[in-house]
């Protein structure tokens, strides 16, 4: 399966959902990093299932067991291996999976690809549970980053049509995304947060489910970094979120509004500020020109499908033995995956950022 990113940075993602364990390998980090433990849980905890209507029932303590390149609290330069031991399986829940598609999963694609022998319990290794490890690579890189004065963060902009307040992309700053690192359901606006919320249990109380949008934003990032075409800043993060089950789509800046705009309304005007710095009065580019970073706030945009796993009876076909049929799927899943998946869209671009970095020479 290909679950290593190589890019400035490596990670390779091992494990299954109801497997023993999952993990990461990261190689490639600049040694002599100090990394908090106590910052790295926290980041990780606003990945956990909330108490609430909103997440689902399944609980994992979530805490990684360092293997190898950490010594003393820094980075040694060896690969840095974490592995996260699986404790709250129900794996009988999905004795039927083995020949039965769930619609808006990778049971059929799965089986023809790798012939019948991947696990599905849990959805294996196509699982949402595989972004516990992701979360703890971003986790790091987002200590390597801030240290260096580059901040992330990310807030539910939407879900169904019920929007958020969105970023103010061009003075997004460090204090705006510590804000959003200590809500528990990280919207700007509380009135959002209450309607979204209604909105997931209705869902939930419909056995249904019910997508969303990301938005994402990165300020302090050098100008200059990055690549044109195939190379670029773009590339380089857009591969790694669509590494996130559930993510359908990125955009970057003012993405498809942009379709609708004349060049003069589109196009950022330049000018220097106070402090010497060429800046833009807007940005719509997201931060990003040519594949290369402007100094502005790098902003983004993530589409997130509906929860596939829902409990209403659905059409399916049993691959087996080649029949039409229905299903209905039991097991414990999240209504809504798009509160939980804000840290991880985070992580994935804390490490998109840092292996630019590296890729770039900059220590």
């Amino acid at each position: 399966m290909s679950s290593l990113w190589n890019n400035g940075i490596s990670i390779s993602i091992f494990g299954e959902s109801h497997g023993k364990a999952i993990g990461v390998v990261i190689d490639n980090l600049p040694s002599g990093e100090t990394i908090d433990n106590d910052k790295l849980l926290r980041f990780m905890s606003r990945r956990a299932p909330k108490n609430d209507v909103t997440s689902t029932p399944r609980k994992e303590k979530d805490i990684p067991i360092i293997l190898s390149g950490l010594k003393d609290g820094k980075t040694t330069g060896a690969p840095l291996a974490a592995m996260i031991e699986n404790s709250d399986t129900h794996s009988s829940d999905y004795s039927e999976m083995s020949q039965k598609a769930r619609p808006g999963h990778a049971d059929y694609t799965g089986f023809l690809r790798y012939n019948g022998f991947n696990d599905v319990r849990g959805s294996g290794h196509f699982s949402g549970r595989l972004t516990a490890p992701l979360t703890f690579a971003g986790a790091v890189a987002a200590q390597i980053l801030e240290r260096r004065s580059i901040y992330t963060a990310g807030h539910i902009f939407a879900i169904q049509n019920i929007s958020d307040t969105p970023f103010d992309t061009v003075h997004f700053s460090k204090e705006d995304a510590l804000l959003l690192h200590n809500r528990d359901f990280p919207t700007i606006d509380p009135k959002a947060e209450l309607m979204m919320k209604s909105a997931i249990d209705a869902a939930r109380m419909n056995c249904d489910s019910v997508g969303g949008i990301i938005e994402l934003c990165a300020v302090g990032f050098p100008a200059g970094i990055g690549s044109p075409m195939f190379d670029g800043l773009e590339n380089a993060i857009s591969s790694i979120m669509f590494g996130i089950p559930a993510v359908k789509g990125i955009s970057f800046g003012a993405g498809f509004d942009v379709c609708n705009l004349y060049g003069s309304q589109n196009n950022d005007a330049f000018y220097i500020d106070k402090n010497g710095e060429i800046k833009t009065r807007t940005n719509n580019h997201g931060g990003i020109l040519g594949g290369i970073s402007s100094g502005m706030p790098i902003s983004m945009k993530i589409a997130m499908k509906p929860t596939p796993s829902i409990s209403q009876t659905q059409d399916t076909v049993d691959f087996l033995e080649h029949q039409n049929t229905t299903i209905s799927v039991r097991g414990r899943h999240d209504p809504c995956v798009v509160p939980r998946a804000v840290p991880v869209a985070e992580a994935a671009l804390n490490i998109a950022l840092l292996g630019q970095l590296l890729k770039a020479g900059i220590k």
